[in-house]
């Protein structure tokens, strides 16, 4: 059995996939990107934003918060 190339397409999301599943507008995931806290990002050449599913789940899980801190 093959392994699955992590760079595949079906691993890439849209921005529009990302900006669904956070919740967030694109105007919030600008700023995110402009202040460099955004998951990392690939910019094609037609211009439009791709993140790989392992970035996002890895920016994911470096935000997470244990009860009782802020």
């Amino acid at each position: 059995m093959a392994a699955r190339n992590p760079a595949a397409p079906s691993n890439l999301l849209t921005l529009a996939e990302v900006l669904a599943e956070l919740r967030v507008s694109r105007s919030t995931f600008d700023t995110w990107r402009t202040l460099g806290t955004a998951p990392k990002c690939i910019k094609l050449p037609n211009g439009r934003i791709r993140v790989h599913r392992n970035d996002l789940n890895a920016w994911l899980s470096t935000r997470t918060e244990v009860a009782g801190t802020v």
